[in-house]
């Protein structure tokens, strides 16, 4: 079982996120914007953050930025989930410091394929 953390301001895709994630024996906390996400990073320890890139207050993309800042987050996985999938778009968000990217939209099982690789240390 792995502690992730889900930042999406999209209520039903944020609710439809968690329950396939807890049905799959996870523990999932949830942020509705990049502040409150960036709070509940500073008061937890995840094995991986699953970000939206337009969420309010911050971007997905200044959350990574932040959290790449956290001497004690730095090992922390993160994956940036996004309808902004063009080549330069990803490549931002990498360069930030994600260590993935999915694009929106998924399927709830390429979603939970991706997160068990990643958290088996497989190349997702």
């Amino acid at each position: 079982m792995a502690k992730i953390l889900l930042a999406e301001d999209e209520e039903v895709l944020r609710m439809l996120v968690v329950d396939t994630l807890e049905d799959e024996g996870h523990d999932i906390d949830e942020a509705c914007d990049g502040e409150e996400a960036i709070n509940m990073i500073k008061q937890n320890d995840y094995d991986l953050i699953l970000l939206d890139y337009m969420m309010p207050i911050y971007t997905g993309l200044e959350v990574i930025q932040q959290v790449r800042q956290m001497p004690d987050k730095k090992h922390v996985k993160i994956m940036m989930l996004s309808a902004k999938s063009q080549q330069a778009d990803q490549q931002r968000v990498l360069d930030a410091g994600a260590d993935y990217f999915m694009a929106k939209p998924y399927s709830p099982l390429e979603l939970v394929q991706r997160i068990e690789a990643i958290l088996h240390g497989e190349d997702a």
